[in-house]
């Protein structure tokens, strides 16, 4: 190829914007040279890398969107640890059919239980399926609506927390809530009923809910409407902060390799 035609060409993909057949024509064509591929088998070879290029872009762009706090996949939680939680249903959850049906997930257990870490897993693998995800804690997401209430931008955030496909509203019970807060966060899963799943994670059994919420007739009608279809997970058992920090403690006092120190 001469070098005016090389230059036409990565001009001419950087317009199409193929960014995976502009870094790999070149190494795939000699490949297909030396194995004896056809034109068409070299294009298919370079369509399919594009493709699977694309993808992964768009799956880590939906990951940054989200804006988790940290990525986590189901593979990496110790399940054994909380026998209470059921692994079955929640491998079925990771498959995303709940997020096709708009139902909801209510994970409940005693603070360090890992119940974070299986809404982060459960919210990759709605990302990985390509959908849209919104991860926030009810605490960060109550500010967020009363900030934009006082910037007059309240619906159009309204709009945004109904249109992804996935809501996970992470530590509720952590923080009681105001009136207001309440309300708006009442409204935030108002709008969302049969029209788009919602995950929450809680350190409280339902009947302490009004706690939170200050509000028996609120929390009726919010249970309601979150529990209507919803599976849920119960996650109680030892914290795992606890539990590492129980760890470290006894391997500093037995030796890094966990024999007693020598003398």
């Amino acid at each position: 190829m001469s070098d005016t035609s090389q230059v036409l060409l990565e001009h001419h993909l950087k317009t199409l914007k193929l960014p995976t057949f502009l870094r790999e024509y070149d190494r795939v064509a000699r490949q297909c040279a030396t194995e004896g591929v056809d034109h068409p088998g070299f294009l298919l070879r370079l369509a399919e890398l594009e493709l699977i290029d694309r993808e992964r872009r768009t799956i880590e762009r939906r990951i940054r969107a989200a804006k988790f706090p940290a990525v986590k996949s189901l593979d990496s939680f110790d399940f054994p640890a909380i026998p209470s939680l059921n692994k079955t249903l929640v491998q079925e959850l990771a498959r995303c059919e709940y997020i096709e049906r708009r139902e909801n997930v209510i994970a409940l257990g005693n603070s360090g239980t890992g119940k974070t870490h299986i809404a982060l897993g459960l919210a990759l693998a709605a990302c990985q399926k390509s959908l849209t995800v919104r991860f926030t804690t009810a605490s960060a997401l109550v500010h967020e609506l009363i900030e934009a209430r006082d910037e007059r931008s309240l619906l159009r955030l309204q709009k945004q927390l109904a249109s992804c496909g996935l809501l996970i509203v992470d530590e509720l019970g952590f923080v009681p809530l105001s009136k207001s807060g309440a309300e708006m966060l009442f409204e935030v899963f108002s709008q969302r009923y049969e029209s788009g799943s919602i995950i929450v994670t809680s350190n409280l059994p339902f009947d302490e809910w009004t706690e939170v919420f200050g509000s028996e007739r609120l929390t009726g009608a919010l249970l309601d409407r979150l529990t209507h279809r919803v599976h849920i997970l119960e996650m109680n058992g030892e914290s795992y902060r606890l539990r590492q920090s129980r760890e470290r403690r006894r391997l500093s006092s037995s030796g890094s390799d966990g024999r007693p120190p020598k003398s």
